[in-house]
């Protein structure tokens, strides 16, 4: 581990969209060394079993049952921390929201709730969380492969995503010298249940032309997430091809990855 890292050895951290995907795996890699796990979504009997599933390892496991999309559900949180006493030194910022489909026949309830978990529910729990986190201590909070486009079909996700990776790159600047290191991580196509919730009820998809070239399980991506905050990386995309995608997309000039992905939209 480097010196500006954050080692998750006897960690106590708290893990949102934690009853399944990535939050799940990120119990399951964290509970055999961490000390406390503090589950935090809004389903109550995922989060059971999940916790029932990692009762064999090392860690202490506390369910926080809590909608994030709200302030009400971000205050239990804190609520739930001080009434166990608990001040986590570790924060992943997993819980998240998609919607496949054009911006124009979208649900704006669900446009709001996407904008509420994707970036406020992120962005107030940090800074909620920030005092009582003693150094040194780590945050990941997750992004994505679609941060680096301007994505048709799932505009509002991606620009939220977008928002992740450049407040994720600034507070590890800013926290660097308080010892608190923060990594963000941007999976590309990851079989969990995002597609599933991401889908409007008229069946509604994406277009997933090439995804299987970047598809990487979510142990992978865990795995990855964790060695960036172990090694003081700022951010990360797993696996091979994300890696490579998130490079060139960066490169690329935004007009010809406008130009590109009218062809791509204009195809379906």
């Amino acid at each position: 581990m480097m010196a500006n890292g954050f080692s998750v050895e006897n960690c106590r951290a708290v893990i949102t969209g934690a009853s399944s995907g990535l939050g799940a795996e990120f119990a399951r890699q964290l509970a055999p060394q961490a000390e406390l796990l503090v589950l935090v979504a809004r389903r109550g009997e995922a989060l059971e079993s999940v916790k029932t599933e990692l009762s064999a390892n090392k860690a202490r496991i506390l369910c926080c049952v809590a909608d994030l999309a709200t302030d009400g559900g971000r205050a239990a949180v804190c609520s739930f921390l001080s009434a166990n006493g608990v001040n986590p030194n570790l924060l992943i910022n997993n819980a998240g929201l998609g919607d496949y489909g054009s911006f124009a026949s979208s649900s704006a309830d669900k446009t709001r709730t996407q904008i509420e978990l994707n970036v406020t529910a992120l962005t107030m729990l940090t800074h909620a969380l920030l005092p009582r986190m003693e150094a040194p201590a780590g945050i990941v909070n997750v992004s994505s492969l679609a941060s680096t486009l301007p994505m048709p079909d799932l505009a509002v996700y991606a620009a939220s995503k977008a928002y992740v990776t450049s407040f994720s790159e600034a507070l590890s600047i800013e926290l660097a010298p308080k010892r608190i290191t923060v990594s963000c991580v941007c999976p590309g196509p990851t079989p969990t249940n995002f597609s599933k919730s991401a889908k409007r009820a008229d069946g509604t998809d994406t277009n997933r032309e090439g995804q299987g070239l970047l598809r990487i399980p979510p142990e992978q991506v865990v795995h990855e997430a964790l060695s960036a905050l172990q090694h003081g990386r700022p951010c990360v995309f797993p696996g091979f091809g994300v890696s490579i995608a998130g490079r060139l997309f960066r490169m690329v000039p935004r007009r010809m990855l406008r130009w590109l992905l009218k062809r791509r939209a204009a195809k379906e």
